[in-house]
């Protein structure tokens, strides 16, 4: 397949404002693809790359070849050399990754360059997010969009399914299984802005402990351990104290679900950047961790993913001791709720999550069984852009852009902005990692590919002409960098005007 036809498809993605007509347009490139090339073909769609990164910074792609008159380029000829820039190591191998980089766009047509550059830029925003390219596999492969996606829930990458889909229909989905050693992606919590307004949703329902921690999928085959983060990497190694409490746990198989987290030997929370420094590296900070769990996926051969909520919580309680167990209580009370809530906030602890007890386990989707609550508003926000700062903040970039995430285009709609809640250990690194995101500097503002979280604590949200989604967030303040999400998983603008309230 020539990658022209990707770069094409692309724009007339872009070009298209209904979602049905995206997956259409999707689902064609698909299709023409086939079983052997569809995987990359979903991933350079999606704006990503199967080698994930290879090392090729925005100085690589400024200046431009002249591009070629006809369109030769191969999506496998791509693919094999992003993996072979990706191998470049050592010294002189900055140079030898320009220069090899600069042979392949020497190769593509202008349409092609444009593609290649926003790809490897990150600056490819034409609304085919997760979800789209999810129903345009189920399109190309005429099969029901239902089955895509718990494959994809269970195998944790769209690219093999798109192949099993193509390949086998539907038959070959069913063969995608939960599978212990392999992680899935975790299952997400909606927000609501009070406990009444959770058990309005839910009722009765679990109320648990919200913690400042790291969350950790468990999987537990004999006596092998492995930890994964909510990102799927491996942090096993790292993490001697954590294995240990697991490995004692009566299973000979479990895939669980839990919270990593630091904790003062009065049992308050110590702050988040000693628990993430602990599973960040292998020489991370030296703080212990405790972990507490929260759900049960599998245990001993049987899959516990399509069971309510209150048999997986029962499965987990029979093999788990209760110092492992999170905190919890079951009511339908708002008040004995909101005194729940109260208490673990009075112990440090972020708010609570209120579970409905008959939801199943939604695998990677923000399902409306589970509903957190916290005492302030917060949201994931993308970094857009940073300003250069003034006075004391001279030579840091400082006044961060913030974005929220828009469904509806795949792009990004600005909030505001804010320097507030920066520490000067926070200004330091982020001014590092703004120089290794940027995409444009106009010696004032540089922008940034849409790729940093930000945690955002704010009092509310106003109208704003300002900016373009009419929206601004009042008196907002950093509270963190959540690295563990990617921007895909930023809160939407959907989020942001279900909290707007105003007097009209």
């Amino acid at each position: 397949m020539l990658l022209e036809e990707i770069a094409l498809t692309s724009r007339a993605v872009a070009d298209a404002s209904a979602r049905r007509a995206k997956i259409d347009l999707l689902a064609g490139c698909l299709r023409a693809a086939g079983p052997d090339t569809v995987a990359t073909v979903v991933a350079y769609l999606s704006g990503e790359l199967p080698q994930r990164q290879i090392g090729v910074g925005w100085a690589s792609l400024r200046d431009l070849p002249p591009p070629a008159a006809t369109a030769s380029l191969t999506v496998a000829e791509v693919d094999a050399g992003f993996g072979r820039i990706g191998a470049l190591s050592g010294r002189g191998s900055v140079a030898a990754r320009r220069e090899a980089v600069g042979a392949l766009l020497a190769r593509a047509t202008a349409a092609e360059q444009d593609f290649l550059v926003r790809l490897l830029s990150g600056e490819l925003r034409q609304g085919a997010l997760h979800g789209v390219m999810a129903d345009a596999v189920a399109a190309a492969a005429k099969v029901p969009a239902a089955e895509v996606r718990r494959a994809v829930m269970l195998r944790g990458a769209l690219g093999p399914v798109a192949t099993a889909a193509l390949d086998g229909g539907v038959a070959a989905l069913r063969g995608f299984g939960l599978e212990v050693g392999r992680p899935v992606k975790p299952m997400l919590a909606a927000s609501a802005p009070s406990i009444d307004a959770a058990l309005e949703r839910v009722s009765p329902a679990a109320v648990e402990w919200k913690l400042d921690g790291v969350r950790a999928q468990i999987h537990i085959a004999g006596d092998r351990v492995r930890v994964f983060t909510r990102t799927l990497d491996d942090i096993t190694d790292r993490l001697p104290e954590v294995v240990a409490a697991l490995r004692a746990l009566p299973a000979r198989s479990a895939v669980l679900d839990g919270e990593l987290i630091a904790l003062r030997p009065d049992g308050r929370p110590r702050p988040f950047q000693e628990t993430a420094a602990r599973t960040a590296t292998r020489a991370g900070g030296t703080a212990e961790l405790s972990v507490f769990l929260f759900d049960a996926l599998h245990l001993d051969g049987t899959d516990l993913l399509d069971r309510p909520g209150a048999e997986r919580w029962a499965a987990l309680a029979a093999i788990a001791p209760e110092p492992l167990l999170i905190p919890r209580t079951v009511t339908g009370s708002p008040a004995a709720a909101a005194d729940f809530f109260a208490e673990a906030v009075r112990l440090g602890h972020e708010g609570v999550v209120v579970k409905s007890l008959d939801t199943p386990y939604t695998a990677g989707r923000r399902g409306a069984g589970w509903i957190k609550v916290k005492p302030r508003h917060t949201l994931d926000l993308v970094v857009l852009a940073v300003e250069r700062g003034n006075g004391r903040r001279r030579g840091y970039l400082s006044n961060l852009h913030l974005g929220a995430r828009d469904p509806a285009t795949g792009g990004f709609v600005m909030l505001g902005k804010t320097f507030k809640g920066l520490t000067d250990e926070l200004l330091a690194w982020q001014t590092e990692r703004f120089r290794e995101l940027a995409v444009h500097d106009d010696s004032y503002t540089v922008h940034l590919r849409p790729e940093q979280v930000v945690e955002i604590a704010f009092d509310g949200v106003q109208r704003s002409p300002r900016y373009p989604g009419g929206l601004a967030l009042r008196f907002a303040r950093v509270l963190r960098y959540r690295d563990d999400k990617t921007a895909a998983e930023a809160d939407t603008i959907d989020t942001v005007r279900a909290l707007a309230t105003f007097d009209d």
